[in-house]
């Protein structure tokens, strides 16, 4: 086995492969890693230069002209938010202005209210090639499923160089290429959120997307109240009836979208979950785990083919 670790988008990653020579796993590995890369300079918000970057600064100016990958993700941002009933909302990470997750302050509604007044993505206009935010101060933002599309290209690169059997980790939303030499699958340990060091389950995950969305990675809490970084675009208050969900979906970007989704829907979240017909771990704030290991066919590979 191979495993090449890296840093990317904030977090540890790694790519694992099986079944093949040092020199193939370190040329494949080393494509793999350069196009998380290229994904991350193109959209990450941290950068002056990326293009999301730049539609943002132009918001109530000229339109932008975009390229085919993101008119595609785009339109994916666009199915999301009507599959979720606008709970995913790219236009969304202007509350990041009022929330701190380094600082335990809860924003007031003062604060809250001019920049809920700049959500709400069908207002932004998409005309051919170009994008356009109507109003100064809004602004879109990838992050709800960047990492999980950068692993699905990563993946997708390994699988075209004839790689059978390996994963990508970005943070822990992985795309899984296939199975270990000899058929196994890949043991996915699940953190617990309330533990750290322990695991809540193991997954055993042969192939496609495993990813996790929980109130454990970044948070505050005040008086035994704790306060998450997923938050509810139509509030502005995070997500918090469930500790944490892991969904295994054909693509990372259907799990990462899924798991967040379920994570804002609150107790609608299972119902939500068994409609989609993916295996899923859920821990609420009581305790109490919900789970569905049976495979089906899911109707959540739909919006997600380009991405693969």
């Amino acid at each position: 086995m191979h495993r090449t670790n890296f840093a990317a988008m904030a977090c540890h990653c790694e790519v694992v492969l099986a079944g093949v020579s040092d020199g193939e796993a370190t040329a494949a590995a080393r494509e793999a890693i350069a196009e998380v890369a290229r994904i991350e300079t193109k959209y990450s918000r941290y950068r002056a230069d990326s293009l999301l970057s730049r539609i943002n600064a132009q918001a109530g100016g000229e339109p932008v002209a975009c390229d085919d990958e993101t008119l595609m993700l785009l339109e994916f941002a666009d199915t999301l938010h009507r599959a979720s009933e606008g709970l995913f909302d790219i236009t969304a990470g202007v509350l990041r202005r009022a929330w701190n997750f380094k600082q335990p302050r809860v924003p007031s509604a003062d604060e809250m209210a001019p920049l809920l007044r700049l959500i709400g993505w069908p207002r932004v206009q998409r005309q051919g090639a170009f994008v356009r935010l109507p109003e100064p101060g809004m602004e879109i933002d990838f992050g709800g499923f960047g990492k999980e599309y950068a692993a699905d290209r990563a993946g997708a690169l390994l699988a075209a160089r004839g790689l059978a059997h390996g994963y990508v980790n970005l943070g822990g939303d992985m795309r899984v290429i296939g199975p270990k030499p000899d058929g196994a699958p890949w043991m996915m340990g699940i953190q617990h959120p309330r533990r750290p060091g322990q695991l809540l389950a193991t997954l055993p995950v042969v192939r496609g997307g495993l990813a996790t969305s929980g109130d454990y990675e970044r948070y505050f809490e005040i008086d035994g109240v704790r306060y998450c970084h997923i938050l509810d675009p139509r509030s502005g208050m995070p997500a918090s009836h469930w500790q944490t969900i892991s969904v295994l979906a054909p693509v990372a970007v259907a799990a990462g979208n899924l798991s967040t989704i379920a994570m804002l829907k609150a107790g609608a979240a299972i119902d939500f979950l068994e409609a989609a017909s993916v295996p899923y771990l859920a821990l609420n704030q009581a305790g109490q785990l919900h789970r569905r290991d049976r495979r089906t066919a899911s109707e959540t590979a739909r919006a997600t083919v380009s991405a693969t």
